[in-house]
């Protein structure tokens, strides 16, 4: 029998219908965690099916207001002393499982409240490794209590409290974010439109010096600074729609001041 770890993880992951991805991710995470909460926003696919054939997990659902607020939601839920966010569409490699396993049971820095870990995108059939896509370090593993989600909507990332300090674990969390260039272009047009209406919200106006320049600046940002060059064709493309999204930011603000929201904005998105 294998002896009892020196802690125990909790994994926080948040999901509206993610029936192509939730099973992926649950298994990539099964032999680590201790418990698994999954936070959905009323899947009206097999996401919730699927998850509960786990039986680590505690299905539950919140009214969606924010990614951000929708997975500080996820980490209050948790019970363990750590605590693992990933989105549906994230797997464990097997060197960072591996890695999660050996943190278990050693001894670690007390004085650490989180830990860094790579992030590995495939897209356009292939594993994207520059255009400022990989190593694309998150902090993932925090400390209950140490760290909470923050950022502009849909654009979150974990913020440890003042003070506190990370590590950083070996192997890389793999993510599949896209099914196809279809599937990106939606995302980009979704997450542009949130983008857009955050920003108009706190007050941004619209500028037409930015919108015309930012784009261009974005594709050599990513494809020659950020080597986006070397990741061929699918980096030519990653940089392109990139501009583009960048526009489509711009451009959305500029538009919200002739309607309430964006179509493609989910109903109980901003609700307060």
């Amino acid at each position: 029998m294998n002896p009892s770890p020196k802690r125990k993880i909790s994994v926080a992951i948040i999901t509206f219908n993610e029936e192509k991805n939730i099973q992926g991710c649950l298994e990539s995470v099964e032999e680590i965690a201790q418990e698994i909460i999954v936070l959905d926003s009323f899947s009206t696919d097999r996401t919730k099916e699927i998850a509960e054939m786990f039986s680590k997990v505690k299905f539950s659902t919140n009214s969606f207001r924010g990614h951000v607020e929708q997975k500080n939601k996820a980490i209050s839920l948790c019970e363990n002393d750590w605590i693992l966010s990933l989105d549906a569409d994230e797997r464990l490699s097997p060197e960072l499982r591996q890695s999660l396993k050996n943190w278990l049971e050693m001894e670690v820095d007390s004085t650490l409240s989180g830990y860094q870990m790579a992030r590995l995108t495939w897209h356009m059939g292939r594993w994207i490794r520059h255009s400022g896509w990989y190593p694309q370090r998150r902090l993932r593993l925090i400390k209950k209590g140490k760290a909470q989600w923050t950022g502009d909507n849909p654009h979150d990332y974990l913020e440890l409290a003042k003070g506190e300090v990370y590590g950083r674990l070996s192997g890389d969390i793999l993510h599949y974010s896209f099914q196809d260039l279809s599937h990106q272009i939606q995302t980009i047009n979704q997450f542009s439109s949130i983008v857009a209406f955050t920003r108009f919200k706190r007050g941004q106006e619209h500028s037409l010096l930015l919108a015309l320049t930012k784009p261009f600046i974005k594709f050599i940002e990513i494809y020659i600074w950020k080597l986006g060059f070397l990741d061929g064709i699918p980096g030519l493309y990653i940089a392109l729609s990139s501009s583009f999204s960048t526009f489509l930011k711009y451009a959305k603000i500029y538009e919200l001041k002739f309607i309430q929201r964006p179509s493609n904005l989910r109903s109980d998105y901003g609700n307060k």
